[in-house]
């Protein structure tokens, strides 16, 4: 399916919003000791098809001082701020964010391929993404969209009134899984994109100008706007569940031994203010 027959996505980011998030990722990084590697938009932005009242979901990775990850007890790795308006900002610690990789957790995924970036740390990043594409894991993948949409399906369009945004809700992630059912990689965050790969122009060009119209309404209208069911995508909805319960997809091996420990430790290493006195002093005996 060619790219121009999904017209309807945006990812819209105010100049002056985008300006406040700089500012508050650069009074985390003073607040905490800590730098940040990535920051990005997650949600409906990244996803492209944010409504007018949207969040703005931030999200981003940091790595902590030394001293930090020396400690019998392990410290806080989440920090988050209290939304405000409609700012949401919270980040993970480059250890957590390792774990979850290894678990090939969706979220870290997804934030890895957000079209929205506000800062990178382009050396580490890009070595950070071939680590999580080397270790991640079909099934795990598979699974979590499959559920996902079942369960949203199951929880929010079984009115005859549903909101918009709840079938991308559940088309997204069953986009998702069908991607990773015919090919053994992490699915694009974009939904346009995701769709581009996974319907067919041909086969699909009614649900696909259904999907369109919803869409468009979609991004005009509030959050919450709601509308009668969608004959179409809800059938194609139905379908697709039903071949998920049917065809469950086949794990591929599992990856070998990945150096996660060393990505841990050469970044914690060239973020260290003192890394340089630290590897000149004697090590003990």
């Amino acid at each position: 399916m060619k790219q121009q027959e999904f017209l309807h996505s945006a990812h819209p980011i105010d100049p002056a919003m985008r300006e406040q998030v700089m500012a508050h990722l650069r009074a985390i990084e003073a607040q905490h000791q800590v730098t940040i590697l990535f920051a990005c938009e997650s949600g409906s932005r990244g996803w492209g098809f944010a409504s007018p009242d949207s969040d703005y979901d931030v999200r981003f990775i940091y790595v902590n001082r030394l001293p930090w990850y020396l400690t019998v007890a392990p410290g806080r790795d989440v920090i988050e701020l209290p939304i405000s308006g409609d700012l949401d900002i919270n980040g993970w610690d480059l250890r957590k964010a390792l774990g979850l990789m290894r678990e090939s957790n969706p979220t870290l995924l997804e934030w890895l391929c957000s079209p929205i970036v506000y800062r990178e740390e382009t050396d580490t990043m890009t070595r950070f993404r071939a680590l999580a594409e080397q270790v991640f894991s079909n099934a795990k993948g598979w699974h979590h969209y499959a559920s996902m949409a079942k369960k949203n399906f199951r929880e929010h369009l079984q009115a005859d009134e549903v909101r918009y945004k709840k079938y991308l809700y559940v088309l997204r992630p069953l986009l998702a899984a069908r991607w990773i059912h015919t090919r053994p990689g992490v699915p694009p965050m974009r939904f346009a994109e995701l769709a581009q790969h996974t319907l067919d122009a041909t086969a699909d060009s009614a649900l696909i100008a259904e999907i369109n119209a919803l869409l468009e309404v979609k991004m005009r209208a509030g959050e919450a706007a709601t509308s009668p069911r969608w004959p179409g995508i809800h059938a194609f909805i139905e379908a697709e569940l039903a071949r998920n319960a049917a065809e469950p997809v086949q794990a591929l091996p599992p990856a070998g031994q990945v150096p996660l420990d060393a990505m841990l430790f050469d970044s914690v290493l060239r973020y260290e203010p003192d890394a340089h006195t630290l590897a000149q002093e004697p090590q003990p005996c």
